[in-house]
């Protein structure tokens, strides 16, 4: 299946932090990949993700307008908008000291 991809808008970027804004079209995708450092994700609109995981889980997450939540490095998946309105959200790597 061929889905439309999510825009990244970088925001910042220093020796400390990358700072990325994610915009999904109904149905958009990041694609697959791995994080390679821990990360915190702000919700700007309500975010209705489905999650492909490695392993060929998937798992759909609420995520409200405001609120956030904080994953460590080595994840791998593909974020999907499974809703039927656009997403967004940010995203802040942290880079290790």
């Amino acid at each position: 299946m061929t889905r439309p991809q999510a825009t990244a808008t970088m925001l910042v970027e220093d020796a400390t932090v990358r700072v990325t804004r994610f915009d999904f079209a109904p149905g958009a995708e990041t694609g697959w990949h791995r994080h390679g450092m821990d990360y915190v994700i702000t919700a700007i609109t309500d975010c209705r993700m489905l999650l492909e995981e490695s392993g060929g889980g998937t798992r759909e997450v609420l995520v409200a307008a405001g609120e956030a939540y904080k994953r460590a490095a080595g994840v791998e998946h593909n974020v999907v908008n499974g809703g039927t309105l656009p997403m967004r959200f940010i995203e802040i790597e942290l880079k290790p000291r």
